[in-house]
């Protein structure tokens, strides 16, 4: 049974004139039919142009390397996911039954991925200013409450804080990988002179190397 898209595109806040490009954004590639990977590719463009241009109108004395960081935070997966769950995309997603089974609608690199590809979509059927009109609504109470400097990732911070006590870097290993190509779980070591190993887990090998930092952090930070 088809479910009717008319209460998701009150909630995006666009009416589609070419309905199937939004029918295209929802579809995951694990389902039959036109999937969304290539309006994805374009939303992704789209999204980080109109949020660096934000960015840098919004912050005129900010140096280049605070404002990558900013984007970054604004366009990540996990922030592209809490939008997807603001606008309850999950249950418009269109899935296989492989992902259906597995609670794919739930998996934050497929709500992120959707996001993205609806703005691939709203870009095609609507252009760019309607489109940058979306992503700044979309975004703006982020845009409101982001600073300079306050961006950088764990592994980031972790490196800053051994060098400046000239200790020796950290060391990241991965020491398990478990489940399919679409849906791992990567385990990853975080070695660091003078402690104990400290051992995370993540959906990406990145995201567990930045959760181990963050452990790594918090307890040479503790510790003081």
């Amino acid at each position: 049974m088809q479910v009717s898209l008319t209460p998701l595109q009150r909630r995006l806040g666009y009416q589609f004139v070419q309905p199937e490009l939004l029918e295209q954004a929802l579809t995951h590639r694990s389902c039959k039919g036109k999937h969304n990977e290539r309006l994805e590719f374009l939303g992704d463009a789209i999204l980080s142009f109109v949020i660096a241009e934000a960015l840098y109108q919004n912050f005129p004395k900010t140096r280049e390397g605070d404002l990558t960081r900013m984007r970054s935070s604004l366009v990540k997966g996990v922030t592209l996911a809490e939008i997807a769950k603001e606008l309850q995309l999950s249950e418009f997603l269109r899935l296989g039954p492989g992902e259906l089974k597995s609670g794919g609608f739930r998996r934050e690199s497929i709500l992120a991925d959707a996001v993205e590809a609806i703005l691939g979509a709203i870009y095609l059927d609507g252009g760019s200013e309607v489109c940058k009109e979306r992503i700044l609504a979309w975004f703006g109470s982020r845009l409101t409450v982001i600073e300079p400097g306050v961006q950088k990732d764990s592994k980031t911070k972790l490196q800053e804080y051994l060098q400046g006590r000239k200790m020796a870097l950290p060391q990241y290993d991965v020491i398990e990988v478990l489940g399919d190509a679409h849906d791992q779980t990567f385990t990853v070591k975080c070695t660091v002179a003078g402690m104990q190993p400290i051992i995370a887990s993540g959906s990406s090998r990145r995201k567990a190397e930045q959760d181990c930092a963050n452990l790594v952090l918090e307890q040479l930070t503790h510790d003081k």
